[in-house]
């Protein structure tokens, strides 16, 4: 389930089409006449047909899910009204998306249920302290003066989103990267929303830790001008050293994802040494539905799911 874009995706498809693995590539936004389906109940599970342009998949035969990134409902009726896009978008989720979440004994990488519960990065810090996990001083609020507060204490400190932002009229969204504030910029706009502020950890680099199944790849990133968000400048030039994960540290990651009810999951670190010890490894956060495929073991990565899609690994 992802959009006709996803070339993280063409990995896994290609994968699987060398092990002679059937693969239907749905996007649930297609609905319409590229995408057409009847679910019913038989017995205590969905059966019947779904139908794209180049498949048609009995719903009963589908064994497993890989929920990648489907184009959001909204963006199908997007021409419609407001009230009848949000009337069709949610009825579209809610049936379609029902079923597509429901395929009684299918394994899925990740279900989507799991994926937006996992999305919420308070839920994640708080399970990463309760693991024995490092996590940096962090403050959420939208009270201007607990915020100066936070930030006189821990000094210096950054500000991220929580999520990405949204794109507008089918533009390309935008992005605001990790960036360190000042107390003395902070006023009462603060109090239109939620900000989230943490200490700034001193790291030497970061760290890619890509988890699938029991299988756990790493990388440590270095950007050339120690940027703070290597995310925002040309990834091109980002180094990737292979690195080992401290064992305490993969341990909790596995114990992460399965309180999650997560398959997957790509998680950031910073490194405050040469990574040897787990006090080097500052976790940041974990994207139940992170991107991987720009990684240099992008290929062994793409075994791996096609291992826990054709359930060679349990």
């Amino acid at each position: 389930m992802t959009s006709l874009e996803d070339a993280t995706a063409d990995l896994v498809v290609s994968a699987l089409n060398e092990r002679a693995v059937p693969v239907a590539r749905v996007d649930p936004a297609d609905i319409g006449e590229r995408l057409t389906f009847a679910a019913r109940i038989d017995g205590s599970s969905w059966s019947g047909r779904l139908r794209t342009d180049s498949r048609d998949v009995p719903i009963e035969s589908v064994t497993a899910v890989y929920y990648r990134r489907p184009t959001p409902f909204a963006a199908r009726y997007a021409a419609l009204p407001r009230l009848d896009r949000e009337f069709a978008a949610a009825e579209a989720r809610q049936g379609l998306g029902g079923v597509l979440a429901d395929i009684h004994g299918a394994r899925y990488v990740n279900h989507p249920f799991a994926v937006a519960r996992a999305e919420y990065k308070p839920v994640q810090l708080r399970r990463f302290a309760e693991l024995g996990l490092l996590i940096p001083p962090t403050l959420i609020t939208n009270d201007v003066r607990k915020a100066r507060a936070f930030a006189a204490r821990n000094a210096p400190v950054i500000y991220k989103p929580f999520r990405g932002l949204p794109s507008i009229d089918g533009e390309n969204a935008g992005a605001i990267w990790a960036q360190r504030v000042d107390a003395a910029d902070f006023d009462d706009s603060i109090a239109v929303t939620a900000h989230l502020f943490q200490k700034e950890v001193p790291k030497t680099s970061d760290a890619r830790v890509t988890v699938v199944g029991r299988r756990v790849f790493v990388q440590r990133i270095t950007a050339p001008d120690a940027a703070l968000d290597w995310r925002r400048g040309d990834w091109a030039e980002l180094v990737h050293t292979p690195i080992a994960v401290p064992e305490p540290i993969e341990r909790a990651l596995h114990r992460y994802l399965a309180d999650m009810a997560l398959v997957f999951g790509c998680f950031d670190f910073a490194l405050t040494g040469d990574g040897e010890r787990a006090e080097d490894w500052t976790i940041l956060e974990c994207n139940p539905n992170g991107q991987w495929g720009w990684l240099p073991d992008a290929d062994s990565i793409a075994e791996a799911f096609a291992d826990v899609l054709t359930e060679k690994e349990t």
